[in-house]
């Protein structure tokens, strides 16, 4: 059976949740990790996935799979012992709250970095102020907000994507959230304590 074949860029936290997933399900031996070059004109990922994101999933059957929590769950699934905990009924209000401002985040910090990144006559100082403000009102609600039982338990899509996202924000140069953030500070460093976090750790960047 061929190895399924995880397409991937080093920096993203998105594919690094699936990379995490690969790691704490010990999948190494039937995934490998496969570069996408992105958001270049006439890339040859692009013939594997049009929609050029990653990360992307081709399963052992040739299909694709896309998005990160859909393959985390993908992975988690293949030998029928889930680790991923899913909320019982009478959660499911509370942690969809929680799943959301997780989500929130990462996709406020990735707009934010992406802006950044352009060369600087092509910044929008509109988008980065609005996203820097973003960011601070969302970890300083986090601040109170990781005190939930839902984030202090089993792993979960709530603490994959508040945790890479919490990286990733550390990414960006001048912006350090942990001060006066105790609570915050001290669950992402038991969080950053997993193996499968330390071995996905992107490049530093330039």
């Amino acid at each position: 059976m061929d190895r399924m074949k995880l397409y991937i860029t080093p920096g993203s936290p998105y594919a690094r949740m699936a990379r995490m997933m690969v790691i704490e399900k010990g999948l190494q031996a039937r995934v490998s990790e496969h570069l996408a070059q992105t958001r270049v004109a006439d890339s040859p990922y692009y013939s594997v996935n049009a929609s050029g994101r990653v990360p992307y999933l081709v399963c052992e059957d040739g299909q694709g799979l896309e998005e990160s929590i859909a393959i985390c769950d993908y992975l988690d699934s293949l030998d029928g012992q889930p680790l991923l905990v899913r909320p019982a009924p009478l959660q499911a209000l509370a942690v969809a709250r929680l799943d959301a401002r997780a989500v929130s985040l990462l996709d406020g910090i990735s707009v934010w970095f992406r802006e950044l990144v352009r060369p600087a006559d092509e910044r929008s100082p509109t988008v980065i102020q609005h996203e820097t403000a973003r960011a601070d009102r969302l970890i300083t609600e986090w601040e109170t907000r990781i005190a939930h039982p839902w984030m202090h338990g089993p792993l979960n899509h709530a603490q994959l994507r508040l945790g890479c996202a919490l990286a990733f924000a550390l990414k960006i140069r001048g912006f350090d959230w942990r001060p006066g953030r105790p609570a915050l500070g001290e669950w992402f460093v038991r969080f950053a304590s997993r193996p499968s976090f330390a071995a996905t750790e992107p490049p530093a960047h330039k």
